[in-house]
C-alpha cells in the first residue's frame, strides 16, 4: 500500500518529525492541529477558546482541501484539551463545521498541550465517500 504525503501552506509548518496529514489505504490521517497561524507562526486566540477553536477548524480545513476533501469526509477525530471545562465552547465551534452527518469522536483533558494552547485536534478522513 502505497502512502502519499499531504502538506500546504495554508496550515501550519509541523512542529517536530512528523507531517501535517498522510493519505494510505483509502484514509487520511490529519496530525492534530493547533491554532497557530499559517501566515505569521503566531498562536491564535489565546485567552479566547472559541477563537482558537475555530484557528485549529480552520488549519484542518486546509489539510482537508489540499487532500481534495471537505468535513464530510472525516469519520473520527480526537479533541485533546487543557481542561474540561472548556468543552462546550469547543464542541460549540467544532459542530458548526460540520452538517447532521457527525463523525465519531473522542474529546479527553490532557496535563499539557503543545506550546501551552488549549485545544489540539486530529482527524481520520475517508478518501471515497
Amino acid at each position: 500500500m502505497a502512502k502519499q504525503i499531504i502538506h500546504t501552506e495554508k496550515a501550519p509548518a509541523p512542529i517536530g518529525p512528523y507531517n501535517q496529514a498522510v493519505k494510505a489505504g483509502g484514509l487520511l490521517f490529519i496530525s492534530g492541529q493547533v491554532a497557530i497561524d499559517p501566515a505569521s507562526g503566531e498562536l491564535m486566540g489565546q485567552g479566547d477558546v472559541k477563537m482558537e477553536a475555530h484557528q485549529v477548524m480552520k488549519n484542518l480545513a486546509a489539510i482537508l482541501s489540499e487532500a481534495k476533501l471537505t468535513f464530510e469526509h472525516v469519520a473520527k477525530t480526537t479533541i485533546f484539551l487543557s481542561d474540561m471545562s472548556l468543552f462546550a465552547d469547543v464542541n460549540e465551534v467544532y459542530g458548526s463545521y460540520f452538517n447532521s452527518d457527525y463523525p465519531a469522536r473522542e474529546t479527553v483533558a490532557v496535563k499539557g498541550l503543545p506550546k501551552a494552547v488549549n485545544v489540539e485536534i486530529s482527524m481520520i478522513a475517508v478518501v471515497h465517500l
